[in-house]
């Protein structure tokens, strides 16, 4: 989308502010113990307390207004009443969600209570490899050569 009128921007700012609170308040709110299900409605609570819509719940049928993954789960995660959240899980929130014809997607991963699996690291890399790609972004760079420097900087790190 291209933004051409303050009204675009200051709808693309709402719901961008909203998914990253929603994704904020998931994160707090994450406890061990708790199912993947029990957090994703928190999540879809907070969204329809804004009067925002879930975009995997609504648009596409998804089986949660969330997704979110843990540990192997590369992402997508559906959330579940068997998934258990459990000490050192890696956990990731995918928020997705459309307000007034506006759309916003925010994600991120932590570790749930004490990193006993050593996945910190992992973490701390992502947001360093984002922090370089996002200062590397130009109005003449193509999105391929941001997907390109993120290969490449994970590529030298060597996370076992």
């Amino acid at each position: 989308m291209s933004i051409t009128k303050e009204s675009e921007l200051i709808g693309m700012k709402k719901i961008s502010k909203v998914v990253g609170l929603t994704l904020k308040l998931m994160r707090e709110y994450a406890k061990v113990g708790m199912s993947t299900k029990e957090l994703d409605e928190y999540g879809g609570e907070i969204l329809k307390s804004f009067g925002a819509k879930s975009a995997p719940y609504v648009t596409y049928g998804f089986p949660g207004y969330t997704c979110i993954s843990v540990n192997e789960e590369a992402v997508h995660g559906i959330p579940s009443d068997k998934k258990i959240l459990k000490e050192g899980d890696l956990i990731n929130i995918d928020v997705s969600a459309e307000l007034n014809g506006f759309w916003s997607d925010n994600g991120g991963s932590f570790v749930l209570g004490k990193d006993i699996y050593n996945h910190q690291p992992l973490v701390d890399a992502s947001k360093n490899i984002l922090k370089k790609a996002i200062n590397n972004i130009k109005g003449s760079v193509k999105m391929v050569d941001i997907g390109y420097l993120i290969e490449t900087e994970a590529k030298k790190l060597d996370l076992k």
